[in-house]
């Protein structure tokens, strides 16, 4: 075993991950992470073969962080414990406003620039319109979730739907496959997540989300990004967002990553294009 695979043992049994200030002082490690919008499992299995695929492209080690909350992956890219990091919109809006605008957006799969969400309800309910979940319970996903909170509750309220005023109750999954669970198991009366998570379910034959059917879908918003830490090397920055430019799901070598990725190509990314998610979240409250 390498010093590296060493270290990396080592540190799962010591539970140094919950604080990777270590993987700070690791030479030619890309320490990456993302918003845990998906089971912990789940996302190990997205971001294998494309960390793999980044290890031959930039010639470090890639070493992949989970985290417990959106808020970690924030921090550590502030902090500099994490170096790229899968984030959704709104998420990114929060780095951005924590790191006073260090944080750069490098990439973003085409199907970000028009990304939806979808409100589920059992699939017997008699709902037909989003006003007829007035007085049922409602299940959103992270309270920092882009598509799976902010969005949804952004347009909620675009249609004269207050949750808090309007729901019997708001809970929160903590993630789009457990939204669809928590719908389909009773929990709640209708719920809401990313398109990307029920196409996937469904396509999957996932027992949930035969139990459960969208009522509605969002306008489309701009989301999910790949992003690099504030004072990031500039080559390599380069170096990263033309490894994902590359990336071609024609190509049999490549099609893995970009289905577990759910991409049909990624695309150059800036900034600006998430002014409009910081200004639905101004809009909802959630920041000032």
């Amino acid at each position: 075993m390498s010093i590296f695979r060493t270290l990396i043992a080592a540190a799962l049994l010591t539970g140094l991950l919950a604080a990777p200030t270590t993987w700070a002082q690791l030479p030619g490690v890309l320490r990456v992470s993302a918003i845990p919008d998906e089971a912990p499992t789940e996302l190990q299995r997205k971001f294998r073969p494309l960390g793999e695929y980044l290890k031959r492209e930039t010639g470090l080690e890639v070493l992949f962080i989970p985290v417990t909350d959106y808020a970690a992956v924030v921090e550590g890219l502030a902090n500099n414990k994490l170096d790229l990091a899968w984030l959704g919109g709104f998420t990114f809006v929060q780095a951005r406003i924590r790191t006073n605008g260090g944080v750069v957006p490098i990439v973003q799969r085409a199907e970000d620039e028009k990304f939806t969400s979808h409100f589920i309800v059992p699939i017997d309910s008699p709902a037909k319109t989003l006003a007829d979940l007035k007085g049922k319970t409602f299940a959103f996903g992270a309270p920092s979730s882009t598509s799976g909170s902010l969005m949804p509750r952004y347009y909620l309220l675009q249609a004269g739907i207050d949750p808090e005023r309007d729901f019997k109750s708001v809970a929160f999954s903590g993630a789009h496959d457990a939204t669809v669970a928590f719908v389909a198991a009773g929990r709640a009366e209708a719920g809401v997540l990313n398109a990307s998570v029920m196409d996937k379910l469904v396509e999957t034959h996932n027992a949930n989300a035969a139990k459960v059917r969208v009522l509605a879908v969002t306008p489309p918003y701009f989301d999910y990004n790949w992003t690099v830490r504030p004072g990031m090397d500039s080559g390599l920055t380069k170096k990263l967002t033309e490894a994902f430019l590359k990336l071609d799901p024609s190509k049999p070598e490549m099609k893995e990553i970009m289905d577990l990725q759910r991409a049909s190509k990624f695309i150059p990314t800036q900034s600006v294009n998430y002014d409009s998610i910081e200004a639905a979240a101004k809009s909802a409250g959630l920041i000032k």
